[in-house]
């Protein structure tokens, strides 16, 4: 069985990485530009999800989850998580996710 096919198993992704660097800008409803770094991305139980933090959220130890949606023409999507199930389940498995890595290191 795959990891994949584990429920709530989180497994690395690298789909915004590969594609724009550690960081990338998203544009607000009011068209302001803001840089997010690329904390973490993980498929869980089939969606792919990005963990994203700017500077200033960083400073306050916070992170954005934001599902990430493959387009047509192969860019990306970015749906940010606001069902409060859905996002206690997105940062509990990236605090899996960041402990098992420290496990292995």
């Amino acid at each position: 069985m795959s990891s994949e096919d584990r429920a709530g198993t989180p497994e690395r992704q690298s789909e915004l990485r590969s594609r724009y660097g550690r960081q990338l800008a998203l544009v607000s409803e009011d068209g302001s530009e803001e840089m997010y770094a690329i904390a973490a991305e993980y498929r869980l139980d089939g969606q792919v999800y990005a963990a994203l933090q700017t500077s200033a959220m960083k400073k306050q130890d916070e992170l954005a989850f934001f599902r990430v949606v493959p387009k047509e023409d192969g860019d990306f999507e970015l749906d940010a998580v606001t069902d409060e199930d859905e996002w206690e389940a997105v940062a509990e498995a990236y605090d899996e996710l960041l402990f098992s890595e420290e496990e292995r290191s």
